[in-house]
């Protein structure tokens, strides 16, 4: 097959999958699917630089364009291009978008136990030292694109979603953990390996953000010294754990306001903040607005009303 040929299929399916999330995905912001594990998100507007925390997930963008700038690195996911986020992540992202080509995307988030389950059935040991990544971008190749290609078909069906959906995942998961991305997800899977450690440590930060959480407790319950666990953090997510925890807390935070409608100093005390007035200042910093000028923004740029509705998850 010419080169040609591939570049003409390969638009082809980009095609049909932008008309498929255009159709999935008829208003601004995120819209979950028939799947719990599977939303699409719709930007009619571009985005410059803008503070976000993604769960582990693979994001497959089919129209305009987006960039992660995680530390000094940069990561492009556009329709040629495909992100995998293997452990929680806060990073800066940009999006290029308008009305008269909004980018459109599916956000697959990551079943661990699923991947799990799925490297035991493929007898494949998950990495223990490989080296650490917490995000990737790769090119999306022919394979993978037909099944996402599939996947939004059967899920514009109630019942095929239901009977179909769920073995496409599986096949999706598959095809990304043989591939290039597999080595830094099987590493995540990993129960031994400092990656598995700093996933751990992740894991406590993500669920347990509202108490006070001190980095010399952290490492000890990773089974890792202070110095060494500061090191390997900050290879994996280029922060440190006490910046990370504050990101969590900022980005919960403004979840709250968004989503579920509570006030700066509400949102604050929620997230275990104690000082609301360090609180304002520190949300400042980090998003460049106050808390209620950063809440009316992310409402005016999703079009949101002030009930609260699935697709105020978007500020995630």
């Amino acid at each position: 097959m010419s080169n040609n040929t591939r570049e003409q299929q390969a638009e082809s399916r980009r095609q049909k999958m932008a008309m498929l999330i255009g159709e999935l995905a008829p208003e601004n912001g995120y819209t979950q699917s028939l799947l719990d594990d599977v939303r699409f998100l719709r930007s009619d507007l571009p985005l410059e630089h803008t503070p976000v925390l993604y769960e582990p997930s693979i994001v497959i963008v089919c129209q305009g364009r987006k960039r992660g700038f995680l530390g000094d690195a940069v990561y492009l996911y556009d329709a040629q291009h495909f992100l995998v986020v293997a452990v929680p992540l806060p990073f800066i992202s940009q999006t290029e978008a308008s009305s008269e080509e909004p980018m459109l995307a599916v956000a697959i988030r990551l079943d661990l136990q699923a991947l799990a389950d799925l490297l035991i059935s493929l007898d494949i040991a998950p990495m223990r030292d490989c080296p650490p990544a917490g995000m990737h971008s790769t090119a999306l190749d022919e394979t993978l694109g037909d099944c996402v290609l599939r996947l939004l078909d059967v899920l514009r069906s109630a019942q095929e979603g239901k009977i179909l959906g769920p073995g496409l995942l599986r096949e999706i998961y598959y095809r990304v953990l043989m591939g290039e991305q597999g080595a830094m997800l099987r590493a995540a899977l990993g129960q031994q390996g400092y990656f598995a450690q700093v996933g751990r440590a992740l894991h406590i930060l993500q669920t347990r953000y509202r108490e006070r959480l001190e980095v010399a407790d952290l490492a000890r319950e990773v089974g890792m010294s202070v110095a060494v666990f500061h090191a390997h953090f900050k290879t994996v997510t280029q922060s440190s754990p006490m910046q990370y925890l504050k990101s969590t807390r900022l980005h919960q935070a403004r979840l709250l306001m968004v989503r579920g409608g509570f006030s700066a100093a509400a949102a604050a005390v929620d997230v275990g903040y104690e000082s609301p007035s360090q609180f304002s200042r520190e949300f400042k910093r980090f998003f460049g607005r106050s808390p209620v000028q950063e809440a009316r923004y992310m409402k005016e740029v999703l079009r949101l009303s002030p009930a609260v509705s699935s697709a105020e998850r978007a500020a995630s």
